[in-house]
């Protein structure tokens, strides 16, 4: 059965607030949100971490990036210092930006792509998992990088059957012997070693996508509407048959070993289409009767109705015995929404709120209510500090989580907040962190690179320019011994 959206109305979104915490160490009362468990009543009492305020706002201030770059080859060492030249202000940020699509693939890859991007090949992306084993991070989020969201490429060059043929295979070659590698070495528990993610982008699955999301409940494009949904589902059948064939051999696994990931795309395509793909593949590859979430789907929470929409995902699922499966992120099209004054949060604090209220909700629910939440499992995707903390703090709860600690990952993007991914490994102990690695052809992924320029300017401005510099220079002589 296909679901269709009903009348949110009497899905009103929660008034309350975290509470500041720029105060010492409080316990916190949360209330599980699921009401279908015996235990949704109990209470959870947690620490929430204390911070430094500015303007009467919490701030938890990013680690610092030393010590993590002692840890760099002198290579990619370099490489993050011309990005910081690159990023010292908004004038040299929009030029690089402006000439950003004539510059040579030689010099972008030389001087970017080997930072942000996997690579062009199996093989490279291969190497690219190996290097953050040995950081720590055990799994990868794969995206081949091929879009077109707006509806303006011909895809006669790659066509969207050789789109999903590759994405298969990019399961069974790389992210496949990847888990299973490391879960036959024996030197970590199999509950410690993150799935292995697969993204897959609506806007690339099906031939003039912007008509057909955006028309997706219209009887008109059915044809195309279920092309996109057999792609999907061709991707995601394959997940979820991986899964329980692994699951006979590993049967103490708690969290998935594979998980198909769609991934969001512009307000008027999510609203008018991916949601409702979603459901149809939550439906299909993650029924309660399975142990195993296969499929996830993509939030937004800088959009101002996210917290209505997902109390409103949350009772489809209820209502037909499916869990749902979320990353959260903050947002990604800030800069090229159509009305984005009255569809995002006004401020960035109203965003921070969000998140941090709503993954606290999500994850709450998974420690109490652990394999019967119907939130079933949850990626933290973000560069943000506080928000981290935030998910690992509530992870440190005296009681059984031990599901909940399988089936939150911690995510960020390759090459970005990699100061936040090694302090979470080092220094708070995370097992189940993983790094968001986009591959695929030259062209594809330089267009990648500058939807990131162009999309996370703030973010990269904070990350690197002056910072970032001067954080080189003192990790220098401390990689020298001085």
């Amino acid at each position: 059965m296909q679901l269709m959206l009903a009348s949110k109305s009497s899905l009103l979104l929660t008034k309350s607030r975290l509470p500041s915490a720029c105060y010492p160490l409080l316990k916190r009362s949360y209330v599980s949100k699921t009401p279908s468990h015996s235990n949704t009543a109990a209470n959870l009492m947690v620490d929430t971490p204390a911070a430094g305020t500015t303007n009467g706002n919490s701030v938890l201030a990013p680690p610092n990036s030393v010590n993590f770059l002692q840890t760099l080859p002198k290579k990619e060492l370099f490489q993050l210092g011309c990005i910081g030249v690159a990023t010292l202000n908004s004038f040299f940020l929009n030029t690089i930006i402006k000439f950003f699509p004539y510059i040579p693939m030689p010099i972008i890859k030389l001087f970017v792509s080997s930072l942000y991007c996997g690579g062009e090949n199996f093989k490279e992306v291969i190497e690219c998992g190996e290097r953050l084993q040995k950081r720590g991070i055990s799994n990868m989020m794969l995206s081949l990088t091929i879009e077109n969201s707006e509806g303006t490429k011909s895809l006669n060059s790659t066509p969207v059957d050789h789109i999903v043929d590759e994405t298969i295979r990019s399961v069974h070659n790389i992210l496949l012997p990847n888990i299973v590698r490391q879960l036959d070495s024996g030197t970590k528990s199999v509950n410690d070693i993150a799935p292995g993610y697969i993204a897959l982008k609506p806007s690339a699955l099906v031939d003039n996508p912007h008509e057909v999301l955006f028309n997706f409940s219209n009887p008109a494009f059915k044809t195309q509407r279920d092309q996109l949904i057999d792609n999907c589902s061709k991707i995601t059948k394959e997940i979820f048959d991986l899964n329980q064939a692994l699951l006979k051999k590993y049967p103490e696994r708690k969290a998935p070993f594979l998980v198909s990931t769609i991934d969001a795309e512009k307000y008027d395509l999510q609203e008018n289409g991916v949601y409702e793909l979603q459901r149809i593949l939550f439906q299909k590859f993650n029924p309660v009767s399975s142990r195993l979430v296969s499929c996830i789907g993509t939030w937004q929470l800088y959009l101002r109705d996210s917290g209505d929409h997902l109390l409103h995902e949350l009772k489809l699922a209820q209502e037909y015995n499916y869990k749902l499966g979320l990353k959260l992120v903050r947002g990604a099209y800030i800069h090229s929404e159509n009305n984005r004054n009255q569809i995002i949060f006004g401020e960035k604090n109203g965003t921070d709120e969000n998140y941090d209220r709503i993954i606290t909700q999500v994850v709450n629910d998974l420690i109490i209510n652990g394999e019967d939440s119907y939130y079933g499992h949850l990626v933290v995707a973000s560069h943000n500090y506080q928000s981290q903390m935030l998910v690992t703090n509530l992870l440190k709860s005296t009681q059984d989580n031990s599901y909940a600690k399988s089936n939150i990952v911690l995510g960020q993007l390759l090459g970005m907040a990699d100061n936040v991914t090694h302090d979470l490994i080092t220094n708070h102990g995370a097992k189940n962190i993983i790094k968001y690695v986009p591959w695929g052809p030259p062209l594809e992924t330089k267009d990648y690179l500058l939807r990131r320029l162009q999309e996370n300017g703030d973010a990269v401005r904070s990350d690197n320019g002056w910072p970032l510099i001067k954080a080189i220079a003192k990790s220098i002589p401390k990689r020298l011994g001085l």
